[in-house]
């Protein structure tokens, strides 16, 4: 007896159509309860070999100039393999004395004390930027969600390598289960302050 083959997702991938693009909100947020998180913004990667993440740099450094004008605490990852003290982020979004840097991978609450050392500081709200929208940052934004952490993702914040990997990441933030109810899709420029 032959089993016969199932239709899956692969052939019938070419006659997918795209949904419409998810909602997108403005936000106030309260510097004193909110992190800005940047994930893995690596010289290496923002630069002309991947410019969607060279494209994002001037966006994300006039948002992080904000959120430390602020007084929001920032928090800054490398990949596993990366360095200890940031030299290896990007130029314009590296960080300054205060700002702590977390090497770990996917899900940049794993394997360290993330979570407790934002809870310490009383933050209940991040705001999840990262280079690869698909890796990093969707890791992270499911990690916080699942930690009890309300999320902010601004999809101007989230380049990956292509356009399809931030379209997927968008629609799955705004519509999975968990993510959904607790993540809010927004632009940086969207994204107001509480005095």
């Amino acid at each position: 007896m032959s089993i016969q083959p199932a239709v899956t997702v692969i052939e019938e991938w070419d006659s997918i159509d795209t949904p419409p693009p998810p909602a997108i909100s403005a936000v106030t947020v309260d510097p004193g309860t909110t992190a800005l998180l940047l994930m893995d913004f690596l010289a290496s990667v923002c630069t002309s070999k991947r410019p969607r993440a060279e494209r994002a740099v001037p966006a994300l450094k006039a948002f992080l100039d904000a959120a430390r004008a602020h007084k929001m605490l920032v928090v800054h990852t490398s990949t596993g393999h990366g360095a200890n003290d940031g030299s290896d982020l990007a130029e314009a979004l590296r960080p300054i004395a205060g700002e702590r840097v977390y090497k770990a991978r996917f899900d940049k609450f794993h394997g360290n004390d993330l979570e407790a050392f934002l809870r310490g500081r009383g933050v209940g709200t991040v705001i999840a930027t990262g280079t690869s929208a698909n890796g990093c940052l969707l890791g992270t934004t499911a990690g916080a969600v699942l930690r009890g952490f309300r999320a902010i993702v601004p999809v101007d914040g989230m380049p990956a390598a292509t356009a399809y990997q931030e379209q997927f990441v968008a629609w799955q933030i705004a519509n999975a289960p968990g993510l959904r109810e607790n993540a809010t899709l927004t632009r940086l420029d969207l994204i107001g302050f509480k005095s």
